[in-house]
């Protein structure tokens, strides 16, 4: 389990540097292709329109094929977008190899998660989902590095690179005997939304995508504006990615150990004072110290959201490929969404107001966790009575 664990966190994390890279390029683009906040908005936004396109049809390949199968199929999708937007010389190009290294992004993810969930014994899934998570982040970590050495040594080398790395990782999952399918048709996963669970994580999985995809847009050109150059937003991201690496197994065993909800709400509330303040603060000092404690704060959500689903998923008896690319969509929804709002708004009224709007998310949604958690915690306490009214009788 444990080389498997590496391989999933290896995966994740490439997903996650071609994700972040684009951070410290994103000024060098506005600037050489003339972009508006609303179209360095849709740049940002394109990885993740592709993973909403790739999500469903991921989750269907882990659960169809088996997740070692869906693993090598966004794997070899991710390596050629890689190469194209190293290589792209248009806006347009780079729209489209974007969109694809979102959509390999998707099918890898689905297959990765889905492939730990089954072969990790449940009482330590949480940490195990910790530790990817932990991953993603170190990926998020070394995205801006990518970018920043993009800068220095050109895009041409730096994607060729790491469109290298892809090719080795392929080889390695290889390695590893295929994981059992699961095969169920996508429609067994549109029915699982009438589980107030799945519903539960997949909303959990959207408001931190929601927040990060405001927070990558707005604040690297904010950031720029206060004359930090890309090297310096680079370094900004690193630490950011670096304190949330470090916070996500924590999470994850408090998830084992307390339950899922019980950090979120922790995480809600932080949230909501980051964003705020995000919203009134603007001195580099503040905008470096808000961008780190947006990603303790914003990151706390995803391995919570991660257990939930898989929990609810297994007991509603649905495929995990097919509730990780549920969980895919939900994602992709937020980085959808967030980066393209956050742009026109940002545009049109200023860079407070989509900050204000994601503390208001945040609240509201702190209101339902506390309402779910009560209620989980009634059904656990007629479980118990159950049970011990059964030895009772027995």
């Amino acid at each position: 389990m444990r080389r498997l664990l590496l391989l999933v966190c290896c995966l994740v994390a490439v997903d996650t540097v071609l994700y972040a890279a684009l951070v410290p390029l994103l000024p060098h683009y506005v600037e050489t292709y003339g972009l508006s906040k609303t179209g360095a908005g849709l740049l940002s936004a394109m990885y993740a329109i592709g993973a909403l396109a790739g999500a469903l049809p991921g989750g269907s390949a882990a659960a169809r094929f088996g997740p070692r199968t869906a693993v090598l199929a966004g794997l070899t999708l991710m390596t050629v977008a890689s190469l194209a937007f190293g290589w792209a010389g248009t806006i347009e190009a780079l729209w489209v190899a974007r969109f694809l290294q979102g959509f390999g992004s998707s099918i890898t993810w689905a297959g990765s998660l889905s492939w730990l969930s089954v072969e990790t014994p449940r009482e330590r899934l949480g940490a195990a989902m910790g530790t990817a998570m932990g991953a993603a982040v170190v990926g998020a970590l070394l995205g801006p590095v990518l970018g920043a050495a993009a800068s220095v040594v050109g895009t041409r080398a730096a994607f060729t690179a790491f469109a290298a790395l892809g090719a080795v990782l392929a080889a390695w999952a290889l390695r590893f005997p295929p994981a059992p399918a699961d095969a169920q048709p996508v429609s067994a996963a549109l029915r699982s939304l009438r589980d107030r669970g799945i519903l539960a994580g997949l909303w959990l999985m959207t408001l931190p995508a929601l927040l990060f995809g405001t927070l990558i847009v707005l604040m690297p050109l904010s950031l720029d504006e206060a004359g930090f150059g890309a090297v310096a937003i680079g370094a900004v991201w690193l630490v950011a990615a670096a304190l949330e690496a470090v916070v996500n197994p924590v999470i994850g065993h408090a998830s084992d150990r307390f339950g899922e909800l019980a950090p979120v709400r922790i995480g809600l509330v932080a949230a909501i004072v980051v964003s705020l303040l995000l919203a009134v603060l603007s001195g580099p000092v503040a905008l470096v110290a808000l961008t780190l404690a947006a990603g303790i704060a914003y990151g706390g959500f995803y391995t919570p959201s991660l257990l939930v689903l898989s929990d609810s998923a297994e007991r509603i008896g649905l495929a995990q490929g097919l509730v990780f690319g549920l969980m895919g969509l939900a994602w992709a929804t937020g980085n959808t969404i967030g980066p393209l709002a956050s742009g026109a708004l940002a545009d049109a009224l200023g860079n407070a107001l989509p900050y204000v709007l994601g503390a208001g998310a945040c609240a509201v949604t702190l209101v339902f966790v506390r309402r779910l958690q009560h209620e989980r915690a009634a059904v656990l306490v007629d479980r118990l009575a159950g049970d011990a009214a059964s030895v009772g009788r027995e």
